[in-house]
């Protein structure tokens, strides 16, 4: 089924949610690589799965929360990395200006539209 498999992680996740109900929940995945042990030891794949999970709760967490992109119906062709582009040029732009939430900026720039060019002198 995946024949260039060559390595097989089991990962077991702990986490707690920050409002609500603080218990415990565990959830277990499993990953399979190409990359052979000389190429990434079980170190480096958690090192690697974690660095995805950074840029997941980063760019992609605010992209969603500003944009709620996940509810988009904008589905087909390429119309969802066209979107994209635009998204990420404005977080840039506000985080160049040490904005820290985005969402509040975004919504404070719509009704003006020569904000955002002034916005980008600022960087």
């Amino acid at each position: 089924m995946f024949p260039h498999a060559v390595q097989a992680i089991q990962i077991v996740r702990r986490r707690r949610p920050l409002k609500g109900k603080k218990r415990w929940s565990t959830e277990t995945v499993n990953a399979i690589t190409s990359l052979n042990p000389a190429q990434a030891s079980p170190a480096e794949l958690a090192a690697i799965i974690r660095g995805h999970w950074t840029i997941e709760n980063s760019l992609h967490r605010v992209r969603d929360m500003a944009y709620d992109q996940d509810r988009s119906q904008t589905r087909t062709h390429n119309s969802p990395q066209v979107m994209t582009g635009p998204r990420n040029l404005a977080i840039t732009i506000l985080h160049l200006t040490s904005t820290t939430n985005i969402a509040q900026a975004l919504r404070h720039n719509v009704p003006r539209p020569h904000r955002p060019l002034q916005t980008i002198r600022q960087c």
